[in-house]
């Protein structure tokens, strides 16, 4: 196999795919296929007091969790908006996070500053220890995972798949994720995330409000679509560019996609009253959601 690595974005140096995309991702819709996500920032927290305090940090209820499963959360400012969010398994010892690389040092100077006197350790461990997406079928975020150390022979059984299978998956299961979907303005409720990295039913966290307030009035000033795309067009649209229709722009685009069965699709931030059966402009290439 012949790697194919990827030259610029947030995942730069990780395999994009080994020379048949397709196949690939054939693979790893029948639950036959892993992933090195070696380009991922790997976080731990320790200490007795961990999981009180990482469920008053984040918008994932974490006192009764269960101890070696996979959840997700966000992180929120005070006005509710998407700071980071975050892949989290704990031990019995030890919460294991992962998240963007380009997250990773304005994430452990968070943690690191809510500290205050509780019993709790947050560190980077990126350079000892690598995430893999394991071999198996998918699951609600996109694992099953896997943290191991960086030397550490996988052993995976399958075909060993590379990013653009992986980001097809995500893109026509509707799945947003931080850096792509997201701007300085992007609240939970816009994109999916209520019931997944958000539980509605747990005590205070910052940006509570935000989130509880727009749930009520049940509505988000805007909304994550999935986009079919002219799949007549050579050049797709990119990241960041603008959603049109009737000549106003609504949205942007936020992940785009080449998947095996479903053709060029693309996930987009569009405007909540965007009519759903409106024939939109993306990036110049016309789409349908």
């Amino acid at each position: 196999m012949t790697a194919v690595f990827l030259e610029d974005g947030p995942d730069t140096g990780a395999i994009w795919h080994f020379g048949e995309p397709n196949k690939e991702q054939r693979a790893l819709a029948e639950g036959n296929a892993w992933s090195d996500l070696s380009y991922k920032a790997v976080l731990t927290v320790t200490g007795e007091d961990r999981l009180k305090w990482l469920n008053d940090l984040t918008t994932q209820e974490l006192v009764n969790w269960s101890t070696n499963s996979w959840t997700s959360a966000l992180i929120l400012n005070s006005q509710g908006h998407i700071n980071h969010q975050i892949f989290l398994i704990d031990d019995g010892t030890t919460t294991w996070i992962f998240t963007e690389k380009e997250k990773e040092a304005e994430l452990l100077a968070f943690l690191q500053k809510m500290v205050f006197m509780l019993r709790v350790e947050p560190k980077s461990v990126t350079d000892e220890y690598k995430v893999i997406r394991v071999t198996g079928k998918s699951d609600a975020f996109g694992g099953p995972y896997e943290i191991m150390k960086r030397d550490a022979d996988p052993k995976q059984e399958g075909m060993q798949i590379g990013t653009w299978a992986l980001e097809a998956e995500r893109v026509a299961h509707v799945r947003a994720r931080l850096l792509f979907e997201t701007d300085h303005k992007s609240i939970p409720n816009e994109l999916g995330f209520l019931n997944t990295s958000v539980h509605m039913r747990k005590g205070c966290y910052p940006g509570q409000e935000t989130v509880a307030k727009v749930f009520n009035l049940g509505q988000p000033p805007r909304r994550l679509a999935m986009l079919h795309l002219d799949g007549t067009e050579i050049d797709l649209p990119k990241h960041g560019d603008p959603v049109m229709f009737d000549e106003k722009e609504v949205g942007y685009i936020g992940t785009v996609a080449r998947h095996y069965e479903l053709g060029p699709i693309a996930l987009a931030v569009i405007k909540r009253n965007t009519p759903t059966d409106a024939v939109l402009t993306a990036g110049g290439v016309l789409a349908s959601q």
